[in-house]
């Protein structure tokens, strides 16, 4: 099994050529799962993730069936060894856990692939403004690839430096960079990189086409700060009617229907409602950290 294999991926409990070979039976129900999500072999190759869609699929419903197992035995088995019975709370919460672990892996390529598609976002600014200040005094665009991929400019970095290892070999620069906008998942430097070869490719004046970029760049990301700035008011309602002002008026109503009518609400059904709530939280801050933009302007 090659090196890269050996990834680690979140709730997966073994290493992934380990957990391919316990999860080769589920394949024929991962095959017919893929076609739910079509774009998942080629998150996979952004997440560098060397598996097919059907095997990844199979893995997540392993580990979704493995955690299942073990939950439900430790919750199940341990109590009725001091006389006590949780198979009420046991058998959900399992469930539960497990739908979770199926669903994280599933979208775990997305997610690395968006962290990455960030860390581009994040960064290139800074790259086209350090490419236009070597280039505008009079330095090569390569010798500016160069100290580009010699700089902390994250996954950008790394491209370049694949690139400039690529042009030294011989390979027309052209070439490298279309491969390049070819293999990189963030359409802005996409269109920066078939830009920057067209311009080669016709003549023009490298300096000025990485100066118009920069100002496009900066003024996309100052209407992204202001669309995130306008979308926090209806954010923060949303939250204080589905944290706050739900779970506290449902409670009332049902102590004050159950004081009326005299049925006894289970002490497990409140505890319900506050894992419910505590899961929406979380679930509410990931997507206000996941909808931030990340530039610095």
């Amino acid at each position: 099994m090659a090196k890269e294999k050996q990834k680690f991926i979140p709730f997966v409990p073994f290493k992934l050529d380990v957990a391919l070979k316990f999860s080769r039976s589920f394949l024929w129900l991962g095959s017919k799962l893929s076609a739910l999500n079509p774009y998942l072999p080629q998150k996979l190759v952004e997440a560098e993730i060397p598996l097919k869609d059907r095997e990844y699929l199979s893995i997540a419903i392993f580990s979704s069936i493995y955690w299942f197992c073990i939950l439900f035995s430790i919750l199940t088995f341990l109590p009725a060894l001091a006389g006590k019975n949780f198979i009420n709370i046991s058998l959900p919460l399992s469930l539960l856990v497990s739908f979770v672990a199926y669903l994280y892996i599933s979208f775990y390529p997305n997610l690395v692939a968006s962290r990455k598609s960030r860390d581009i976002e994040r960064n290139l600014l800074f790259v086209v403004r350090h490419l236009y200040v070597q280039v505008r005094s009079g330095v090569s665009l390569f010798d500016a690839m160069v100290a580009v991929s010699k700089e902390d400019y994250g996954i950008i970095s790394k491209e370049f430096e694949k690139a400039v290892k690529e042009i030294s070999t011989g390979k027309e620069q052209t070439a490298v960079l279309e491969e390049m906008a070819l293999r990189v998942s963030h359409t802005g430097f996409k269109r920066i990189l078939w830009q920057v070869v067209n311009s080669l490719k016709s003549g023009a004046d490298i300096s000025k086409v990485l100066s118009v970029i920069a100002n496009e760049l900066s003024q996309e990301q100052r209407v992204k700060i202001r669309k995130y700035g306008s979308q926090l008011s209806p954010y923060a309602l949303m939250y204080l009617m589905l944290t706050v002002i739900l779970p506290t008026l449902g409670i009332s109503f049902l102590i004050i229907l159950s004081s009326f009518s005299g049925i006894q609400i289970p002490e497990a059904f409140f505890f319900l409602i506050w894992g419910v709530v505590v899961l929406f939280q979380i679930m509410f801050i990931g997507m206000i950290k996941s909808s931030r933009p990340s530039v610095e302007v």
